[in-house]
């Protein structure tokens, strides 16, 4: 064996070795330039077309709370806005997020997890009265939007 076979035979074997360490490396690049791909295509808006029904009497006043401590930033009649999500849309039904997931997001904030619009903040102001009602608004806009009970399933 001569000096170049030699030198053919080392950078083979050299090779094998660092395969595996370099095909995690491709996986995990390309798994952040997939990333950071889909983060650049967030629009930050997500609008929702929103049939108004005739509203209860405990809806219409949760149309004002509504318009009043939440429309900013999820949009007129809960449709969605640049500052939070569609709150009539499939993954708010009531087997996903209860009406008392509304209430503890109000008095608690919540922190971002199924849509890229940062965390929302606590609004003490809200009672929970006033919370009921806005539940009511955001139920009865579900139920004319064809958002009805789904039971969650972790998959």
């Amino acid at each position: 064996m001569n000096k170049n076979s030699a030198a053919k035979v080392s950078l083979a074997e050299r090779f094998k070795e660092k395969l595996p360490a370099l095909l995690v490396s491709l996986v995990v690049v390309g798994g952040v330039l997939v990333f950071i791909y889909q983060s650049s295509q967030q629009t930050g808006s997500a609008q929702v077309d929103v049939k108004v029904p005739a509203l209860s009497a405990i809806a219409l006043q949760g149309e004002v709370a509504f318009a009043e401590n939440c429309a900013k930033c999820h949009g007129d009649n809960a449709g969605g806005g640049i500052g939070g999500p569609p709150l009539v849309h499939k993954i708010y039904n009531s087997g996903h997020h209860a009406d008392g997931a509304f209430w503890l997001a109000l008095q608690r904030g919540v922190p971002q997890h199924h849509w890229r619009f940062g965390n929302m903040p606590p609004q003490p102001q809200v009672s929970e009265d006033v919370a009921k009602a806005i539940v009511a608004y955001v139920r009865e806009l579900q139920a004319a939007n064809g958002i009805a009970y789904q039971p969650h399933r972790m998959n």
